[in-house]
């Protein structure tokens, strides 16, 4: 036994039945030790495996990135001449629409020129016919305003009220002559029975014309009257009874003569010419009214006569102002038609013009929308990482027609 056991040997430490000696206690250093080393071989072996594996992963991710450059490379390579090849069909597609659209502008400025100068023409073919119309209205016009002078125009009626000599015939026609227009009467005409009216009326719509007759028996009346001046009543008596016969011999002529049925009407004026003898013959010849009304054969006065004189002045006037009535109507009629027909007309030409300026603004939106498509397609402006092939659809359409620009990519 070596010097060195017995020191080895001796104890160190008392654990219950267990004496730890100091071999005891280099023993456990030394595994403690080879424990350490150990541990430590493990942890290094463990750090250049994970350094190992780290590059490993290093190295086939950076292959994997190669890959995937090369990759990323080789679709740039082919996005860029799918680029050029999309930019020269842009560039054909974008000149033949503006050949497309230059022929159609042309072709529009020309239709719309056409139908402008199609409708300046109409219009100014209406505008003519509207002034021959105004023309044939302001003559009209004119016409009536002739007739309303004539009705008006009441001139001398009593001009030769207080002249001797004024009686009969010449008042009868003065009072006439005043107040009917020239054609409206007649003195001296011929009947169909060959008897002459002092005067004939003629009467509007085709009625039979009026006859007036001025021969009165002024010789009885005057003899009445001389007789009266006279005192004397048995030469007034004789007088009268010659004047109520020389009457109704008078009034039987007129009834047998100028009351022609169809011709003439039914009724006939015996003209007096004095308001005196007129009032005399109703005040005292009450019998001779009687006989004349049952003959139908009316006694006028000149005031009569003119108060009857513009009763037919107003029906011819009238009459005269329904038939220009009438034909201002038609004229009005046809104005408003040609009016209608150029309201029509102007109508259609502002749709037309309103309809050019859509379909210019729409090609003008189709126009710009294509060079903004192909101003991003030239700087290469892409909405994503990724390239996605896919169809590019732009359309330009109008009204009149469509036409429409597709780019399809090569797959």
């Amino acid at each position: 036994m070596n010097a060195s056991e017995p020191l080895l040997a001796a104890p160190l430490l008392q654990l219950g039945a267990t004496t730890v000696t100091l071999g005891h206690a280099l023993i456990a250093a030394i595994l403690a030790v080879v424990a350490l080393v150990i541990l430590l071989v493990l942890s290094l072996a463990r750090t250049a495996r994970a350094q190992a594996e780290a590059a490993e992963e290093n190295a086939a991710r950076a292959r994997e990135a190669d890959a995937r450059l090369a990759e990323i490379t080789r679709a740039q390579s082919e996005m860029q001449g799918r680029m050029g090849t999309i930019a020269e069909v842009f560039g054909a597609r974008q000149a033949e629409l503006n050949k497309a659209i230059g022929e159609r502008l042309d072709g529009m400025t020309s239709r719309l020129g056409h139908s402008i100068t199609e409708q300046t023409k109409s219009t100014h073919e209406n505008l003519a016919k509207l002034q021959e119309r105004l023309a044939v209205i302001d003559t009209a016009q004119s016409n009536i305003q002739s007739l309303a002078g004539q009705v008006v125009q009441l001139q001398h009626i009593l001009s030769n009220k207080q002249t001797r000599g004024a009686f009969g015939q010449a008042r009868m026609e003065a009072i006439v002559a005043d107040g009917l227009p020239n054609g409206a009467y007649e003195f001296q005409t011929t009947l169909s029975n060959g008897s002459r009216p002092d005067c004939t009326i003629r009467m509007p719509n085709g009625a039979p014309d009026l006859v007036i007759d001025a021969k009165f028996p002024l010789e009885s009346w005057n003899a009445i009257r001389a007789a009266a001046e006279a005192e004397n009543p048995d030469a007034q008596k004789y007088a009268s009874q010659n004047f109520r016969r020389d009457v109704e011999v008078h009034l039987k002529a007129i009834s047998e003569k100028y009351l022609i049925q169809g011709e003439t009407q039914a009724t006939a004026f015996m003209f007096v010419p004095s308001e005196s003898i007129f009032a005399e013959i109703h005040e005292n010849f009450e019998a001779l009214v009687q006989k004349a009304h049952r003959a139908r054969i009316v006694i006028v006065s000149p005031s009569l006569l003119m108060l009857s004189i513009q009763v037919i002045q107003a029906v011819l006037k009238d009459a005269r102002m329904r038939e220009q009535a009438h034909l201002i109507q038609g004229e009005v009629v046809r104005l408003m038609e040609d009016l209608g027909r150029l309201d029509e007309r102007v109508r259609k030409l502002q749709t037309h013009f309103g309809q050019a300026n859509r379909d210019i603004d729409l090609i003008l939106t189709s126009t710009e929308k294509l060079t903004k498509r192909g101003e991003k397609i030239e700087a290469l402006e892409l909405d994503g990482p990724q390239v996605e092939d896919k169809t590019e659809r732009r359309s330009a359409q109008t009204q009149s027609g469509s036409l429409k620009l597709r780019v399809v990519d090569d797959e």
